[in-house]
């Protein structure tokens, strides 16, 4: 599991304790300065550092160092919990889909900032637009098989990289699902839809995504049994 992470200790040990038995926390520092690594580290999570700042910098070098076969993607805000991707590692281990996106359902006042939220319904439209597909959230939470993640050569490294994922898997002809999950107030100030303009920011990132020319991409290598679970990083 990668499991991004800038100035998280408040949220760390929550997180960390909701990673299901058996998989390994890969927790990408990309340059906190409140000791979240060394705590990462001390509640037994794998950490590497990734010094570039840029929430697809930190992604990718999670996915690099992950060495299983279904890599899931969760943020280290303590806004979702990692323990809700098991259905998702079993979709895609069973071969039921290659991409299963976790589409966030506010559970609390203030859990999803109204700005924040009109942002990623602008972008999901967008989307809608581009590829065809009806999702209603671009969220953080998901799994894929690593290799087919490799193969779509990701090249963002701020915040349009979950959107190029999504695009790249669909020009791919990749089937991607949405499963509904609960989304709790982060721990903390959030570094990219804390404020109008970081929404907005992001929003610009994710624009020149869908402004890139559909390309062949490569499609998912499916297996012909399903892949032991235990293998979930």
């Amino acid at each position: 599991m990668v499991l991004p992470c800038l100035n998280e200790v408040d949220a760390l040990p929550w997180v960390l304790a909701r990673i299901p038995a058996g998989w390994r926390a890969i927790v990408v520092d990309n340059g906190s300065t409140d000791g979240s690594a060394d705590l990462a580290r001390s509640l037994g999570a794998t950490v590497v550092h990734e010094p570039r700042r840029g929430f697809g910098a930190a992604c990718h070098t999670g996915l690099t160092a992950a060495d299983a076969d279904v890599v899931c993607f969760c943020d280290c805000d303590a806004s979702l919990d990692p323990g809700l991707l098991e259905p998702f590692v079993r979709d895609v281990a069973a071969g039921r889909a290659d991409l299963v996106l976790g589409r966030r359902r506010p559970r609390a006042r203030g859990a999803w900032p109204p700005h924040a939220r009109a942002g990623n319904l602008a972008l999901a439209r967008m989307l809608r637009r581009r590829t065809g597909l009806r999702l209603h959230d671009l969220g953080p939470l998901r799994a894929a098989r690593r290799t087919d993640l490799l193969a779509l050569a990701l090249t963002d490294r701020r915040s349009g990289y979950p959107l190029q994922m999504v695009v790249r898997a669909a020009d791919s002809g990749w089937r991607i699902e949405e499963r509904d999950v609960p989304y709790l107030p982060r721990a903390g100030k959030s570094k990219v839809t804390g404020t109008w303009r970081g929404t907005w920011q992001a929003v610009g990132d994710m624009r020149a995504v869908l402004a890139e020319p559909p390309g062949p991409g490569a499609g998912p290598t499916r297996p012909t049994r399903p892949t032991r679970e235990d293998s979930t990083r």
